[in-house]
């Protein structure tokens, strides 16, 4: 079977929830799909109306009763605020496979009232209520995805063609006190997250909805040689310079249980000024290696700037003290020192392998966000091109 691709739309309500992660981990877990991309949407009026004429097409009376109650959700939903103009967060995300569309909408579910339980994702986060007349009292579908090939194509066209006027970092889309200046921040979902499809993404984006924050940019990222010893460069002389002790402390215990016979402190010490630099060297290649999948003295020089094997997801933060409430979530950067109900604590093994990355500040997180280029690059419409042709 040929491979597809696939989309679901988180809705705006969705997000306001923090059902975001709940709804991811399902949707990776389940369909056992490749994650291909991921962008956030604050939809414009002229894509609102698209794509909601796109959603009403049978003829068949009861199939058309339900497209119409999506069609005028997505337009009363997705538009920009009447009141205020301010445009409204969509995530969209894309999955990749065989069999892709129909693998999705079975995780996604159907919209019917009266069902219960939590089987899919509009079980568990959707909702329609009737009235005895049988007219809609409310009406919450939690994501959109398309039932069929075709229709996936033409809306996967649409939204690419929109992403970049509609999509990236989003700018106003979120409300603050008046004098509180919201900061953004960087979250990185680590490598070792992807080893084979699980909810461990998902849930530790669940653990970052505790924050309160927003999520205003996504991004399914391959790290270069090239962006890697950017990213860490500022750890590289730490590792090289400030991990000096420790080196002489194992240098010694290696050398005495080699040789027989005890070092001096003075001995020691020289051994620390003398290890520490390629010790440091050799941590910064293991760190350069675990996120873009080779390290630099692996890789030649005309393919250090060429997207890596491993995989991360990249999340901007938008609130209030956003660098500060995101590392309390995270925890410290050894995950044995973490506490209970971090996610570090829940999810990582070791300094290096330790779930996420988080900035330290506004000024680490525009830079980190720049080497990334989460705003420039828009992946989604490569992705979409690459599958489907020219938007």
């Amino acid at each position: 079977m040929a491979e597809e691709l696939s989309y679901v739309l988180i809705t705006p309500y969705s997000l306001m929830k923090s059902r975001t992660g709940g709804i991811i981990s399902r949707l990776i877990a389940r369909t056992g799909l490749d994650l291909a991309a991921a962008r956030m949407f604050a939809p414009s009026a002229e894509l609102t109306k698209e794509y909601a004429d796109t959603i009403i097409w049978d003829k068949n009376p009861e199939n058309r009763k339900t497209q119409q109650l999506i069609s005028d959700y997505a337009q009363s939903r997705f538009a920009p605020d009447p009141k205020t103009g301010r445009r409204r967060r969509v995530m969209m995300l894309l999955f990749r496979g065989e069999d892709a569309v129909r693998k999705t909408f079975s995780v996604v579910g159907h919209i019917s009232p009266g069902r219960s339980g939590g089987e899919t994702i509009r079980d568990t986060y959707g909702d329609l209520i009737m009235e005895d007349d049988g007219s809609v009292r409310h009406f919450e579908p939690a994501v959109l995805a398309a039932p069929t090939l075709e229709e996936a194509k033409q809306r996967l066209k649409l939204w690419a063609r929109y992403s970049d006027a509609d999509g990236g970092v989003l700018q106003n889309v979120n409300e603050f006190p008046a004098g509180q200046e919201p900061q953004r921040t960087l979250v990185l979902i680590k490598p070792e997250n992807f080893r084979f499809s699980s909810g461990r993404p998902g849930n530790m984006i669940d653990f970052f909805s505790r924050t309160g924050l927003y999520i205003v940019a996504i991004k399914l990222h391959r790290m270069s040689v090239d962006q890697a010893c950017e990213f860490y460069g500022p750890v590289r002389e730490i590792l090289r310079t400030k991990l000096k002790d420790m080196v002489a402390a194992k240098a010694k215990q290696a050398v005495e249980h080699e040789f027989g016979f005890a070092l001096s402190p003075e001995v020691s010490s020289g051994l620390g000024d003398l290890l520490c630099p390629s010790f440091g060297d050799n941590q910064f290649e293991n760190i350069v290696r675990f996120m873009s999948g080779r390290a630099p003295s692996e890789c030649p020089e005309s393919e250090r700037s060429e997207p890596g094997s491993e995989r991360c997801i990249a999340l901007v933060y938008e609130g209030i003290e956003a660098v500060r409430k995101i590392r309390d979530v995270l925890g410290p950067t050894d995950p044995s020192k973490a506490p209970p109900g971090s996610i570090r604590r829940e999810f990582g093994s070791t300094v290096m392998v330790n779930a996420a990355h988080a900035s330290d500040s506004p000024e680490n997180a525009k830079r980190e966000m720049g080497i990334i280029k989460i705003a420039e690059q828009n992946s989604l419409k490569r992705v979409v091109e690459q599958a489907l042709g020219p938007v």
